[in-house]
């Protein structure tokens, strides 16, 4: 199944609409009802909707497709684990691909560091960014092709 880049809505606002912010904009966009249903599961939407700011590398739903079958129903049915993954999509602060270029690694949320490589293509970790710098009220995200994991 090849990796399609998830296509976000483009959004106009006006000065008395607010942008809207990373949950919103999950929550709004095709291609991230696993990812909305594991941050719901995980007791993790009034942190990602505070004003942050966050980056959070999402992954769609064909990346959580990918891994082993069985794997998001048992993660969810143990959210302290499935908070510690998604937790580990999460940086502290708003980073765009170009603040990132020259970066090595970031420190997730969950504590753990998360490799970069931008030499060639847009990589974090094990995954591939398929659409970089999609602009929240209270961060960036980055859309990544692959569930990234601690280790």
């Amino acid at each position: 199944m090849a990796i399609r880049p998830t296509k976000i809505p483009n959004r106009s606002f006006t000065p008395t609409q607010a942008m809207p912010d990373i949950v919103d904009i999950a929550v709004t966009t095709d291609g991230f009802s696993t990812l909305v249903a594991a941050v719901q599961a995980a007791d993790l939407v009034d942190v990602l909707k505070s004003p942050g700011p966050f980056t959070v590398f999402a992954p769609t739903d064909d990346a959580f497709a990918k891994l082993p079958p069985g794997t998001v129903q048992t993660l969810v049915q143990n959210p302290p684990q499935l908070a510690r993954i998604l937790k580990y999509h999460v940086v502290s602060g708003k980073y765009a691909r170009a603040d990132l270029a020259e970066m090595e690694e970031l420190t997730s949320v969950e504590g753990s560091a998360i490799a970069l490589d931008l030499s060639d293509n847009f990589e974090v970790k094990n995954a591939t960014v398929v659409l970089p710098d999609v602009e929240a009220d209270n961060g960036m995200i980055h859309v990544i092709d692959t569930v990234i994991l601690m280790g």
